[in-house]
């Protein structure tokens, strides 16, 4: 009896062991080229991320501030949010993609005409790709990060300070 409860025991360790990894093997498949990367400190935090998400804008305010992170930012726009999409294909069709992330988290709205009229087939493409990425990587809530093969859904100071340490 004994030796069954210590097997079930290091059975559970193992399965524990292993749920607590899958975030890294996702992280580790995610290509980074096609994020928007901003800043270039030593903790690395991948981004899903929403524009018109009001979380996700107190999330940017707060690792604006933070020189010690680099942040890779893919975009999903949800559908609660129509205005987000063209916000999404604007800044991934922009040369500087983190410039553009700053300025439509900037104002509040829809994007005027000359901004839209901006809007490549790269952008759109990317966009695309950016969906799929969140979808194989079952990401569906904005704002979610992945920092040290950790996943924080939402906007959780409590959970995310200590990672950034």
């Amino acid at each position: 009896m004994t030796r069954a409860l210590g097997r079930l025991a290091l059975l559970v360790s193992l399965l524990c062991t292993l749920a607590w990894a899958l975030p890294v093997l996702a992280q580790d498949t995610l290509d980074l080229d096609k994020a928007v990367k901003i800043g270039s400190g030593k903790t690395m935090v991948i981004e899903f991320t929403d524009p018109d998400c009001p979380f996700c804008r107190k999330a940017e305010a707060y690792f604006r501030n933070r020189a010690d992170v680099t942040r890779y930012v893919f975009f999903i726009p949800l559908s609660s949010h129509p205005a987000s999409k063209p916000k999404v294909q604007y800044i991934l069709s922009a040369r500087d993609k983190a410039r553009a992330y700053q300025e439509v988290l900037a104002g509040s709205g829809p994007l005027d005409p000359a901004r839209l009229a901006a809007i490549t087939p790269e952008g759109v493409r990317l966009q695309k790709e950016h969906h799929e990425i969140a979808r194989a990587n079952k990401m569906n809530s904005t704002p979610t990060f992945m920092i040290y093969g950790r996943i924080i859904e939402g906007f959780d100071l409590r959970r995310l300070e200590p990672l950034l340490k």
